[in-house]
């Protein structure tokens, strides 16, 4: 375990170089799918110890593929963490947790409500043995939800949320949105609880319990939704297509191109008085009836056709460099293919390649330079004074169980192939 330096006003402490944010710190990452692993990856690149432990079929998104290497999506969130094989459902496995949670700062974990409580590692008993222990948990509803007991995934959070009734068009049936929202918001904020919590056990020394609801993380992103159904009520569409959430911002749409589609919106009349200017209409500029963003909003309809017309005749990127130098808030709308052939992935993007040897085949205890190491993510987190941690590959089911348990618990050579015997590790 690590102690973090309590608050001290206006003094500073001088640190090694190179010391990232949470070094020293370790993490047991019980995390599955999205929502947990997503938050110790992020507590990783800031310098966690992540220890991630598996049953011995590995994590469900281990099995999405088969083949030669893990799946990506796995590979992407689980860079630069270590293997720990462990059945939790073994006395032996159970023991071996309870030992390490004594060493630990942090557990993390988004199983379904009550499973950790069942396997007898619920919070008030891990906090009974190391009173300085974060207890992180990622469920789908809140406590006082009368759905807190319901197995939650992405897709069931967007449905119980209106997520899924504000996507899409109004003359078409509700629709998830792409991107998992419910899992990656609630690593997110499950990762700021956790390192809230950290700071609080440097003033107070004591760890705590903290939780994060996907349903919680979710609601605050419908703020444009819900604030159009308490102005407009029935009046409002709940599916606005490309349009604002709310319909209270004109223009807010994606337009046709020559040769795609552009996304533009003008949150200000400056903003409006720039796009009329590039689309050569003195007349819009002009016009009274378009003079306010309510006036906008009213003739969204006019003003929608009004630029798609002027749109559809315009190559789309050379459009895009008109409008920004302009200032006028726009972006083309690109295809997945088109942003992974962009400055997203990288040495320093956000999906890192990973070229070394450290590329394992699952399952197996050591690497395999045949397989290639594939994609991480890398940390949407900059710091200046805490450099990035250098991305390296997911690690193999098991890979590191037994340095680890060496490492951490001093357990001999006899004692780690009894375990294995057991099957425990």
């Amino acid at each position: 375990m690590t102690e973090l330096a309590p608050p001290t006003g206006s003094m500073t402490t001088a640190l090694p170089e190179n010391t990232r944010a949470l070094d020293g710190v370790v993490v047991l990452d019980l995390g599955q799918v999205y929502n947990g692993p997503y938050c110790t990856m992020l507590l990783a690149h800031l310098g966690a110890d992540i220890i991630k432990i598996e049953p011995f079929g590995g994590e469900p998104v281990r099995g999405r593929e088969t083949g030669s290497h893990d799946p990506h999506e796995f590979r992407f969130l689980n860079g630069g963490k270590r293997s720990l094989r462990l059945d939790l459902k073994k006395p032996a496995g159970k023991d071996i947790f309870l030992r390490l949670a004594t060493k630990a700062d942090v557990v993390v974990e988004n199983f379904s409500p009550g499973t950790m409580d069942r396997l007898g590692l619920g919070y008030h008993v891990l906090s009974a043995t190391n009173p300085r222990l974060i207890f992180a948990s990622g469920t789908g509803f809140a406590p006082d939800s009368p759905h807190r007991g319901s197995r939650a995934m992405d897709l069931t959070v967007q449905a119980m949320t209106a997520v899924m009734s504000t996507t899409g068009f109004p003359d078409q049936e509700p629709t998830k949105t792409g991107p998992a929202i419910a899992d990656f918001l609630g690593g997110i904020h499950l990762m700021a609880a956790v390192t809230a919590a950290l700071y609080q056990r440097s003033v107070t020394g004591r760890g705590q319990c903290v939780e994060v609801a996907m349903q919680d993380a979710v609601v605050p992103t419908l703020a444009s939704n819900i604030s159009g159904f308490l102005n407009r009520g029935a009046l409002m569409p709940e599916r606005t297509g490309n349009r604002h959430g709310g319909l209270a911002v004109c223009p807010y749409n994606s337009y046709p191109t020559a040769n795609g589609s552009i996304a533009i919106l003008c949150l200000t009349n400056r903003h409006w008085a720039a796009l009329c200017s590039v689309m050569d209409r003195s007349d819009l500029a002009e016009d009274p009836a378009f003079g306010t963003g309510p006036g906008r909003v009213a003739e969204m309809d006019k003003i929608d056709h009004i630029i798609a017309e002027w749109t559809r005749g315009q190559l789309r990127d050379e459009l895009f460099e008109r409008l920004q130098r302009a200032e006028v808030p726009s972006a083309p709308v690109m295809s997945l293919a088109e942003m992974l052939s962009g400055s997203v992935v990288g040495p320093n993007g956000m999906l890192r390649p990973i070229t070394t040897e450290a590329a394992c085949d699952p399952g197996m205890a050591t690497p395999n330079p045949d397989v290639p190491g594939g994609y991480t993510f890398g940390s949407p987190l900059r710091m200046s004074d805490s450099p990035p941690a250098p991305s390296t590959a997911a690690p193999a089911l098991g890979a590191h169980s037994d340095e680890l348990l060496v490492e951490k618990l001093g357990l001999t050579a006899t004692e780690l192939a009894d375990l294995h015997s057991q099957q425990a590790i």
